[in-house]
This record gives C-alpha cells, sequence and structure tokens, in this order.
C-alpha cells in the first residue's frame, strides 16, 4: 500500500513535523515550505545516500558546490535568457493566470499531445481551470529566472542584473576545466553537486511536487562522443536501482522516454524516471510525473561556453568566454569537446515519492486504523526511540535516557515519554522509526528491554550489553 493521495501526507507532514507551509503566521507564501524537525532529517538522509552512492562508492566522481550568484553572460550562452520561458495565459474573466501546456482539454479526446494550444484557445476549446471560462489571452512568453541585482546600484542598472540559478548544471560545466586540471582526471569522469536552485513557476503547487525554490541532486558524467549511448543506458539502469535502493517501490516507479518535441534544445535523448505522484486521478497516464531525468545533452554545453567555436562566417560564438572546455585525448592525440550525460533528481521529489510510497494503514486489536511509515531503514529520520514504561519510575527513566546516550553515537536515536506505551508506539510508526526499545521494570532486574519493530509488531527481548550489536544487524543491508 501506499498514500492514495497527496493530500493524504500533507496532512500526515504538517501533524508529525515533516513539512510546515512558510511564513504561516503571515498568511503563507504560494508554494514556499519549510522542513521541520523531522523533514529535515529525512532530506538530509536522502542527500547523504546519493552522494555516498554517486561520489564515494565510485571512482570517477567529484564533487563540486558552485555559486547561486553567476555571472549573467552564464545564462545567456547556456540559452536560458532566451529559451527558459514557459507558455503563459490569463484569463480575462478572473484574471487567473495558467501554464499553457499545462491545461487540460475536457471533452477533447482527440486533442494530440502538443497540439496547437493558441489555436484551441482561440476557437474556445480550452476552459479556465478556476471559472470555466474560455476567455483565455494567447499563451505567450514567461521567463523563469528570479532576476535580482548586485551592489549599491540602481534597480534599472543593467549592468548589475544577475539571476538566482535555475539549474545547479551550469555551475558545473563553466568549472570543467578547473575541475580537470587539478584532480587530473581522465575521460569519462563525472562532477556531481547538489545545491538550490530557483524558478519563477507560473502555476506551482501540489505540496512539495512543484515549488519555485528547490533542491537538486544533479551529476555531469563527461564521455567521449560515440561512447555517450551506452554510458546514458548504463546511468538510467544505474538511477533506477538507486531508488529501488532507498526503499521505493517498481510498481510506482516506470521509464518515460521523451518523445523528440519534448526534448530540449541540446538533448539528444532524455528518460526519466516517474513516479505515481497522483494515483487519485482516474487518467492512468496522469498518475506520473517526472521523479528524475537523465539527459544525453552531447557536447552541447561545454562548446557553448568555450571560446573557440565559430559560425560559417568565422565569426565566434562566444566572445565572452576567455578559455576553451575542450579536453585533449594523450592517447589519440586528438582534441574535442566531451558529450555528457546528466542525471538530474530533486531533494523535494524524492522526500515525497518515499513518503507516499512508505505510507500503509494497519488495524491493531482494538479495530483501530493506525498509520505506519514503512520507510526504508536508510531513509527514516530516526532509527530508534527508547520509551519508559513508567515515567514516573526513576530507576526506569534513568536506565531509559542511559541507553539512548548509548545508541546516540552510532544511530539517531531519541527518548520519549509524553504519553502512555500504546500511543508512543503509535506516534513512532507514523514517523517512520524502525524500532522501540522499552525499558520496564523487569529491566531493572534483568539488564534487557524490549524492541519493538515497526512493520510488524513483533517484540523481542534483547540484553542491554548486546543492543547497540542486534540494532546495527537488524540495520544492516539484507537483514
Amino acid at each position: 500500500m501506499s498514500a492514495p493521495s497527496i493530500d493524504t501526507i500533507v496532512s500526515l507532514a504538517k501533524r508529525r513535523g515533516f513539512v510546515y507551509p512558510s511564513s504561516e503566521i503571515y498568511g503563507g507564501l504560494g508554494s514556499a515550505w519549510d522542513y521541520g524537525p523531522l523533514g529535515v532529517e529525512l532530506a538530509n538522509n536522502v542527500r547523504q545516500a546519493w552522494w555516498r552512492w554517486m561520489v564515494y562508492e565510485r571512482d570517477d566522481i567529484e564533487g563540486l558546490d558552485s555559486s547561486i550568484i553567476l555571472n549573467p553572460l552564464v545564462w545567456r550562452y547556456s540559452g536560458h535568457e532566451a529559451t527558459f520561458n514557459d507558455p503563459l495565459v490569463d484569463c480575462r474573466d478572473c484574471k487567473s493566470r495558467w501554464r499553457a501546456d499545462k491545461l487540460e482539454f475536457p471533452g477533447e479526446p482527440g486533442v494530440p499531445e502538443g497540439g496547437n494550444i493558441a489555436e484551441m484557445i482561440r476557437q474556445g476549446r480550452i476552459k479556465c481551470p478556476n471559472c470555466g471560462s474560455t476567455k483565455l489571452t494567447e499563451p505567450r512568453p514567461f521567463n523563469l529566472m528570479f532576476q535580482t541585482h548586485v551592489g549599491a546600484t540602481a534597480e534599472d542598472d543593467e549592468d548589475a542584473l544577475v539571476y538566482l540559478r535555475p539549474e545547479t548544471a551550469q555551475g558545473i560545466f563553466i568549472n570543467f576545466l578547473n575541475v580537470l586540471n587539478t584532480s587530473r582526471r581522465k575521460l569519462p569522469f563525472g562532477v556531481a553537486q547538489i545545491g538550490k536552485s530557483f524558478r519563477n513557476e507560473v502555476t506551482p503547487g501540489n505540496f512539495i511536487f512543484r515549488t519555485r525554490e528547490f533542491e537538486q541532486m544533479e551529476m555531469e558524467y563527461f564521455v567521449r562522443p560515440g561512447e555517450d549511448e551506452q554510458a546514458h543506458q548504463e546511468w538510467i539502469d544505474a538511477c533506477r536501482q538507486w531508488f529501488l535502493g532507498i526503499g521505493i517501490s517498481a510498481d510506482n516507479l516506470r521509464l518515460y522516454e521523451q518523445p523528440k518535441e519534448e526534448l530540449a534544445h541540446y538533448a539528444k535523448r532524455t528518460v526519466d524516471i516517474q513516479y505515481r505522484f497522483f494515483p487519485e486521478r482516474e487518467d492512468e497516464e496522469r498518475h506520473w510525473d517526472e521523479l528524475m531525468g537523465i539527459a544525453n545533452r552531447t557536447d552541447f554545453d561545454l562548446r557553448t561556453h568555450s571560446k573557440k567555436p565559430e559560425d560559417s562566417e568565422g565569426k565566434r560564438l562566444n566572445p565572452d568566454s576567455t578559455e576553451d572546455l575542450s579536453y585533449f585525448d594523450e592517447q589519440t592525440k586528438q582534441r574535442f569537446y566531451p558529450y555528457v550525460i546528466e542525471p538530474a533528481a530533486g531533494v523535494n521529489r524524492t522526500v515525497l515519492a518515499l513518503l507516499m510510497d512508505a505510507y500503509s494503514e494497519k488495524t491493531n486489536d482494538k479495530g483501530e486504523t493506525r498509520v505506519i511509515l514503512k520507510l526504508h531503514h536508510s531513509m527514516a529520520p530516526i532509527k530508534v526511540a527508547v520509551l519508559p514504561l513508567a515515567k514516573n519510575k526513576p530507576e526506569i527513566v534513568g536506565m531509559a535516557k542511559a541507553i539512548k546516550r548509548s545508541l546516540q553515537p552510532i544511530m539517531r536515536a531519541v527518548y520519549d515519554d509524553t504519553g502512555g506505551i500504546g500511543k508512543l508506539y503509535a506516534r513512532q510508526d507514523e514517523v517512520g522509526t524502525p524500532f522501540c526499545v522499552t525499558v520496564d521494570h523487569q529491566s531493572l532486574e534483568d539488564e534487557a528491554v524490549t524492541v519493538r519493530d515497526r512493520d510488524t509488531w513483533e517484540q523481542e527481548r534483547v540484553k542491554v550489553s548486546e543492543l547497540p550489536t542486534y540494532l546495527l544487524q537488524r540495520f544492516s543491508p539484507g537483514s
């Protein structure tokens, strides 16, 4: 079982401290969310798992943390200034604003994907999702990059205009030569980065699925031309396996091959790993949306940021760059621009997919329905909760707190005595804690505790001296 809708997770997330609406005491801010105590732990676990898998467990990946604000020329030559747009339409009646390519076409079963939206609007065949009016404006391009200004200058000073980065990838491309020279890498190799990006989305929403501020986990893998297709497929397979490895069900994952008309202008091929984010929708095809994209970006990025490429008239395509980002192969004595394979995922969407996939319900002996968040052990915000059976017994409380302190150096452990044992178990089940350790009256005599399993509710008696080893074994892969 997984969550029946995102709305189910929204309620759980706020109630249990995963995600809060941002600026809530002032009425909030559209599509802005704050990660609470458990949410920040879950997000950290995602980042750490990705970085460990992508960088530490491989021999061909380096790390990078580039600036959020870059020279605006980066975005000119990457194509973002000219092409990073969404088609925007306004409703003339209710004044709401929508992204044209995401509007639905009720009663239009024959409308092809990528159909002429402008013509359909002129014909009155598309309705405003808010009021139902067919009086919509013609689609017009809306650039998604947030603008700001640097320095103590007037806002109309064009020389001070900069952008908050809409993606982390460009920071990697402009540092290609730096990483190459300092790490002495040879192809193929990659550069990984985790960081915030910003997009002024026309219609953000669906909780943390689409936000204007989000965190990306991207890696650019540089290969020789001709070796790109094999490398691309290898990364597609590896990335799908990674999601399975952190506990996402194969039934809720699928691969989506982007058709040519959907490909970015630089892409030779892009395959999305999609998750079933919207199981409540009637149309099966609309259950799915992007969790991760793996693109073959060809040599577009390194070539466009280089000073040497020329047009047919011999003019430099990039007169502003001061470096050539080509690669010299010592074996073949050839110089060329490497192709790039880019696996790109979002922390937000990965967190949402984990929460939805882990959601389950179970009925106890009293006929009460309990929520259990069956997170993969590596993703669980809290690994172990230590609970005293009687909080008014100093000996039991002291023993429980001592056990919690002994576990802290090796795993995330918490102490909780804010309710009866039944409520404490239910609370830990709902936040995904794999094990609860209960200290009772018998523990004072036999130096043993009761370990309760989140998923099965089975209990086992374990000696306190053996508890760390026991828990680490339970957390190990394949246990």
